[in-house]
């Protein structure tokens, strides 16, 4: 099972390897800057955020050193520094038991230093420690004046990160039809669930009850401070929007320059999040469709035609495995999240439609971190511990049943894996989940400049205005860029580029509603 909600934007963008302007001013001054049951109840976040912690925590010296390799990337060069963050186990225990944070950072270039940039790639569950020294090219500019700064999350990498399922396991479980179409098929969908559930129960222990959102951001907040920050200044992709909406909530007069990338909809439940990707995704299709000359409609029943087939007969590929229809689905999610990527995605696609698999197998390999030799990564598990944590609803198998025909309307192709994802997600979960959705209300809080993406399939580019609008008045500033793939910065659009650099490192808030086309 996997769920393509959130999905790292720097994720998926590497996995696609293997294939293949005026504004306001703000006054633009710089600021310088023990064991527990594991079904214990979660961290609420209830406790203030200004509660006084205890100097072995705050007063902590990092011991920063040359980085080691890590299970998903080589050591980086001599310019980057790794270390640990002490922080609570449970934050309304602050001076209870501590896990430690693994950190990342290259220090500023210039003698002109505003302070850290914190970086959040995405997810939830993605690695900063692994992202960061890879998308430095990329913020080079940003390292004049910032400290760049990434961290694994709670649950995540080299944070206490949790592995839910050996790789026999994992490929085992690929077989489990992700859109079941008998009673059968359907009990071993959630039978699946619950055992995945009862692994990261085994695996994350006292853990799996202290991984939200919630208790990063309040990460965030420690961190700023060993850092010696007196403002977070943080650029969030994707899922990272909303851990920066969350944060700015709980602590919006310690917000600096902050950049929301790829936004995700802070209004919408589990279900809505479903929704809103099956139509982004299928926006996407039918925007490569378009590219090569297909009616997206038409374009869309062959290939919608395609899966059901696979479904019925899986595809052999050039190795021992077989294509089954939730791999295709993967397969052809992949390089939807960049332009660059659908040339990959046509090859795939022309070689399935010729009986071969292999090409599809290849692009959903990558999307679930499955290697040559047979191992996978634990993004997927991380993502679902913070996410199940973090969601409340728990739709019932029932319920999804009903709701089938509204996303398989959307979309003939994504509808009907992302309808079942609801019920089976967080099926049976050990551990209870804080909210419907998250609170990002912030209005005492500095400018926060949100990117989005019309094109975006991941994020569609509704979550950006939503997002503004929950932040508040005055704090939400919306950037649009009209253009494809999910996330904008990086992405080719130097209008896009200047104004992100321009606030960061200068202080310069574009005009609210400005567009990049």
């Amino acid at each position: 099972m996997a769920r393509f909600v959130r999905l790292a934007a720097l994720g998926a963008a590497a996995a696609l390897l293997v294939g293949g302007c005026s504004g306001a001013s703000e006054d633009g001054k710089d600021d310088k800057a023990g064991e527990r049951s594991p079904t214990a109840p979660p961290s609420t976040g209830d406790s203030p955020a200004t509660t006084a912690l205890p100097a072995s925590l705050t007063g902590q010296k990092l011991d920063w050193g040359r980085c080691g390799s890590t299970a998903d990337s080589p050591a980086p060069g001599r310019e980057w520094q790794c270390t640990n963050l002490r922080t609570p186990l449970d934050w309304s225990r602050p001076d209870g038991p501590t896990i430690d944070l693994a950190l990342v950072r290259a220090k500023a270039r210039g003698g002109d230093r505003i302070g850290s940039l914190l970086f959040n790639f995405g997810g939830p569950g993605g690695s900063g420690v692994s992202a960061l020294p890879g998308f430095a090219s990329t913020v080079s500019s940003l390292r004049e004046r910032y400290d760049l700064v990434s961290w694994d999350p709670r649950g995540v990498g080299a944070s206490e990160g949790v592995r839910c399922r050996s790789n026999k396991e994992i490929e085992a479980a690929e077989s489990i039809d992700a859109t079941p179409d008998t009673p059968a098929e359907e009990q071993a969908y959630l039978a699946d669930a619950t055992d995945f559930g009862k692994g990261c129960r085994k695996a994350a222990g006292p853990l799996l009850a202290h991984v939200s959102t919630t208790d990063t951001a309040r990460d965030m907040d420690l961190m700023r401070q060993v850092l010696g920050d007196a403002k977070t200044h943080y650029f969030g992709m994707s899922y990272g929007t909303e851990l920066g909406g969350v944060y700015a909530h709980l602590f919006p007069q310690h917000v600096g320059r902050v950049v929301l990338d790829a936004v995700v909809d802070p209004t919408a439940d589990t279900v809505g999040h479903a929704e809103n990707q099956t139509l982004g995704f299928q926006r996407a299709l039918d925007d490569y469709l378009k590219s090569t000359g297909q009616d997206p409609e038409k374009g869309t029943r062959k290939i919608a035609a395609l899966l059901d087939r696979i479904d019925a007969h899986p595809l052999p590929t050039s190795s021992a495995r077989e294509l089954t229809q939730t791999l295709a689905v993967t397969g052809i999610i992949l390089p939807l999240y960049s332009e660059s990527g659908w040339p990959t995605l046509t090859s795939a696609l022309d070689a399935a439609e010729e009986g071969d698999g292999s090409e599809l197998l290849e692009l959903a390999d990558s999307y679930n971190e499955r290697n040559s030799a047979g191992k996978y990564g634990t993004t997927a598990h991380s993502q679902r511990v913070i996410s199940c944590l973090d969601d409340k609803q728990r739709p019932t198998l029932q319920e999804t049943k009903a709701s089938l025909a509204r996303f398989e309307k959307i979309s003939p192709v994504f509808g009907d894996f992302l309808g079942w994802d609801t019920a089976g997600w967080c099926h049976d979960w050990p551990v209870a989940g804080q909210f419907d959705t998250p609170e990002v209300s912030a209005p005492r809080a500095a400018p926060i400049l949100l990117v989005g993406n019309t094109g975006d399939p991941a994020t569609p580019y509704e979550g950006a205005r939503r997002m503004a609008d929950e932040l508040g008045k005055g704090v939400g500033v919306l950037l649009t860029w009209k253009g494809e793939g999910h996330g904008a910065y990086g992405n080719g659009s130097s209008c896009v580029d200047s104004a992100v650099d321009a606030y960061l490192l200068k202080g310069t808030v574009p005009k609210d509603g400005k567009v990049c086309s």
